[in-house]
């Protein structure tokens, strides 16, 4: 069987240790306001350079729209939208709408809060299911289709969406096939001692995420993104990644596993993290850094597996333990 990656151009050292030292850039940058938090920022500029989206599923108040301003602060060029979801926002508040023009005697697009490089949709299980849906096209073709037009979003593009787990009235769960179109899904959690007492001196000196330079221009993402897809993917990794995937959907425990566009998702997301660690080729521990935040989220159990006090991150690490891992 011919191998799709050999035939396009091979990643070459510089261009990886480029590629490496830009997502460092960033990452520098967003730690000056969000400390301690190195692995959920380093998997947010994954998710970046990939062309993937974050679900970040925590308590209020633990950082998640300071991380989508950071990262978007970060690119020189780049813009950041933040969508506060509630039961009433209509889904034209966020793809956009037509307006008739007097002076033209035509209907004239006006974009709506999507068309950013950076998107937080705060707290997206508040908005109603109709409105959720808006999110669909746009996040996985990235693009909006409005009155049969077509209108594409900024590249790059990546949308962060929060929801609080601790409150569930007046909310609208995400359906599966939402869920399944976010490449990762993560938690802030508190901060240790140490890092929290210097952000707390850092906004008592009067520094914010709105005092962050950019650091990296945003025409270089997309530059990064196409790296992304010439990182070395060996045929027993695809086959490492399946064994995974496929283990999913047949384990007892499991009502509905991972889809095909997890697998693909993992493997882009390996060749992202990869070329973060200035790696031009994926291995298995790449992959196994990824499986939690990657696959946890499209794993449903049987009711009498969570009844039995088995999660998905459980059963995923029983399976990653299980598998056999390439030479």
């Amino acid at each position: 069987m011919p191998d799709p990656i050999r035939q396009r151009a091979a990643v070459t050292p510089s261009e990886v240790a480029w590629f490496a030292d830009r997502c460092n850039r960033i990452v520098e940058n967003v730690e000056r306001v969000i400390r301690g938090k190195t692995d959920v920022i380093r998997l947010a500029v994954t998710c970046l350079a990939a062309e993937g989206h974050l679900l970040i599923e925590d308590v209020p108040g633990v950082g998640k729209t300071s991380l989508a301003k950071a990262l978007a602060g970060s690119l020189d060029g780049g813009t950041s939208r933040r969508i506060q979801c509630t039961p009433d926002l209509l889904p034209t508040d966020i793809t956009g709408v037509s307006i008739w023009n007097e002076q033209t005697s035509g209907f004239e697009f006006r974009r709506g809060a999507v068309f950013g490089n950076v998107v937080l949709a705060d707290e997206i299980n508040r908005a109603s299911p109709k409105t959720q849906s808006a999110l669909l096209e746009v996040m996985e073709e990235r693009q909006v289709t409005v009155d049969g037009a077509t209108h594409p979003v900024p590249r790059p593009f990546l949308v962060i969406a929060t929801q609080n787990p601790v409150e569930h009235g007046g909310t609208y769960d995400l359906p599966e096939a939402q869920i399944d179109r976010f490449m990762a899904r993560l938690t802030m959690g508190y901060p240790d001692y140490g890092p929290e007492a210097e952000m707390i001196l850092n906004r008592a000196a009067g520094h914010s995420v709105v005092d962050l330079a950019p650091v990296v221009p945003a025409a270089e993402i997309h530059q990064m993104t196409d790296l992304v897809h010439r990182v070395y993917l060996a045929q027993p990794v695809v086959h490492y990644i399946l064994d995974i995937v496929v283990a999913t959907r047949t384990h007892p425990d499991v009502r509905l596993g991972v889809s095909p566009r997890g697998a693909l998702t993992l493997a882009v997301a390996a060749q992202a993290h990869a070329a973060a660690r200035g790696s031009w080729f994926v291995t298995p521990d790449h992959v196994k850094d990824l499986v939690l935040p990657v696959l946890a989220h499209r794993v449903l159990l049987r009711p009498e597996a969570e009844l039995a006090g088995t999660t998905p991150e459980r059963l995923l690490r029983a399976i990653v333990a299980s598998a056999r891992v390439p030479d």
